[in-house]
């Protein structure tokens, strides 16, 4: 059953019932804390999110963790599916999921991919995942026999596949079409032709790698729970819909990724100009006053301190042997964040932050003027960096992309039956 090249199906979604699409639609649950998820389904009662992060209707003692959480969140999910307000297609089917943000647009392929494709290493990660968090989504899907958020995955650009792709969108009209509370515009289409779907399926079946963007938990947890399935029918074919999980899929050329920047809460005991003398040992430092400091190229950054703007370039830059120390967020961490600031790791010290660049400079501005310290704006990291880290079987530092806009959970449902 194992292969060496990809296996991405098309299979029958479980979708919104037309006109429910736009209220059913929601950010993916790791987003939000209990609070703020909360507050989204108060506004919105139909919001995935009720299921997703079903805790939500629940009393306040209750622990997301519980089994009853679990339990509510089957109950509501095939109480949707038994009124009719998801409907499943009757045909296997491929489907395209466009998202525009600020005019613009990137083209996923919604399929089903293998989840032998992640154990052989034809599915790539680029993260570490914790325990903890994978054991919270795999009981989610077990309990509900059902993938309710895809994985991001990416590939190498194909022609065949982009023009199939752009083809499609222009000769037929999108099944769904609406803009979401985020200024998000979502259209999605169905491939139901035999002929095209197989298509598709012999050109992903051409790709020995694919990378996994965003969405490490969940396709980790998918993976377990199609594994935990297999122990438990004891003899398996290697057809049954928990042998994949629901996965968008987009070329190289479609993503954007954003900056993922810093900010630490203090200097580490180092007055203002020991501190600024410090980052001039390992950064040529050019103040730039208030103009809020976006770096323009790799090995750029931005410092904002006591507001004040500075410009940084390392004065030393990695030889190209190593993918991960040649990762702007590793030149930063090597050269400053630790050796000056004292972050040794970033994924445990309670004085580093990360801030998306969704957010801004000025967001950064913000938390240093309220809570001193010092901020660090980032060049983004390209995607051609994520698949040499992952080609080479290494992980990236924790926090080291953003890519927006996100995807919805609730369009799409993959049922594990």
């Amino acid at each position: 059953m194992v292969n060496d090249m990809a296996d991405v199906r098309p299979f029958c979604a479980y979708r919104p019932r037309k006109g429910l699409e736009s209220r059913i639609a929601a950010l993916p649950y790791d987003v939000y804390d209990r609070a703020e998820a909360e507050e989204e389904v108060r506004k919105e009662p139909l919001s995935f999110l009720r299921i997703d992060r079903a805790e939500t209707g629940m009393p306040e003692g209750i622990a997301s963790d519980a089994d009853c959480v679990y339990e509510r969140a089957r109950d509501i999910l095939h109480k949707m599916l038994a009124s009719g307000e998801f409907v499943q297609d009757e045909e296997l089917c491929y489907y395209l999921y466009e998202l525009t943000r600020n005019g613009r647009c990137q083209t996923g392929i919604v399929a089903c991919v293998s989840i032998d494709d992640y154990c052989s290493g034809v599915i790539l990660r680029h993260e570490n995942t914790r325990r903890e968090k994978e054991e919270d989504r795999v009981r989610h899907v077990d309990t509900c026999d059902m993938q309710t958020g895809p994985i991001f995955l990416a590939y190498r650009e194909e022609k065949e596949l982009c023009r199939i792709r752009e083809e499609w969108k222009k000769s037929r009209e999108p099944v769904n079409d609406f803009i979401s509370p985020d200024g998000i515009r979502h259209r999605v289409w169905v491939i139901d032709d035999a002929k095209t779907s197989e298509r598709i399926r012999e050109c992903f079946g051409g790709m020995s790698r694919i990378y996994i963007a965003d969405g490490h938990h969940r396709c980790a947890s998918a993976v377990r729970v199609g594994m935990k399935r297999r122990r438990e029918a004891g003899t398996y074919n290697g057809e049954e819909a928990f042998n994949y999980f629901l996965s968008v899929l987009f070329s190289e050329r479609e993503l954007e990724i954003l900056d993922y920047n810093r900010v630490v809460k203090d200097l580490n005991g180092h007055g203002t100009e020991e501190f600024l003398e410090k980052v001039k040992e390992r950064f040529k430092v050019c103040a730039e006053g208030s103009i809020p400091v976006k770096p323009r190229s790799k090995g750029e950054f931005g410092m904002y301190l006591k507001g004040g703007w500075y410009r940084l370039t390392a004065a030393e830059q990695p030889d190209g042997s190593d993918p991960v120390r040649e990762l702007d967020v590793s030149v930063l961490q090597e050269n400053l964040l630790e050796p000056v600031l004292g972050i040794a790791d970033p994924r445990t010290d309670e004085r580093i932050d990360f801030v998306g660049g969704i957010r801004g400079l000025k967001g950064l501005e913000q938390r240093v003027n309220s809570d001193g310290g010092v901020a660090f704006s980032l060049y983004p990291t390209s995607i051609q960096e994520l698949f040499a880290v992952a080609d080479a079987g290494e992980l990236m530092p924790p926090k080291s992309t953003w890519f927006e806009p996100k995807l919805r959970s609730g369009l799409f449902l993959h049922a594990l039956w």
